[in-house]
């Protein structure tokens, strides 16, 4: 059996709970494969409550998330606690949504969860707890070097019908154009190599 994806929290006090309370429900009829939440079962709880959605939590390891996919959205803690009220973001949010991320991508190298899916993070409540990546693409990519050099990330939206991979990524229109080039085109496609 394939180990579960590691969904990140995002941002507590954004939509990642409820996306991520709405695939869990629709687990069966979207055919996902068994995933686990990486946050906190009270505050998940919470919004479950507050958006009357009735959704059993199981706080559990990694390793147990898959036998408990089917009958319980898994919850793996992170030791940070959530107590951010929806749209209103607070002094916890950064820390368990960074958190979430770092738990993740440790949770892969380690080979308990196959990858990373990540929930939308709110990055002016990251800068003002000092983030200084752009996006999570960097983040992601400077975690996954484990203290080496870090790849070139590269971000692929996906669809069924079709794949693209940016060149460029969390900058204006302007400073892309500007950054374009054959040799970035090229770094870019070697970066990515279809599965």
């Amino acid at each position: 059996m394939a180990q579960p994806l590691a969904l990140t929290s995002g941002e507590p006090a954004g939509i990642g709970p409820d996306i991520t309370l709405a695939a869990w429900l629709r687990r069966r009829e979207l055919d996902l494969p068994p995933f686990y939440l990486l946050g906190d079962r009270a505050s998940l709880a919470e919004r479950a409550k507050a958006l009357g959605v009735a959704v059993e939590l199981a706080e559990v390891k990694a390793e147990e998330a898959s036998a408990t996919f089917e009958r319980a959205l898994p919850v793996v803690a992170t030791g940070k606690a959530a107590t951010a009220r929806p749209g209103q973001p607070d002094a916890t949010s950064a820390d368990a949504a960074l958190a979430s991320i770092r738990q993740a991508v440790a949770d892969v190298a380690a080979g308990k969860a196959s990858a990373v899916v990540t929930n939308p993070i709110a990055k002016n409540v990251l800068y003002r707890a000092g983030f200084r990546h752009p996006g999570h693409t960097e983040f992601l990519a400077e975690l996954a070097a484990r203290g080496g050099a870090a790849p070139q990330p590269v971000m692929m939206l996906w669809s069924p019908a079709l794949a693209v991979v940016p060149v460029t990524i969390h900058v204006s229109v302007r400073e892309a154009l500007a950054q374009l080039s054959t040799d970035l085109i090229v770094s870019t496609a070697r970066s990515w190599s279809p599965t």
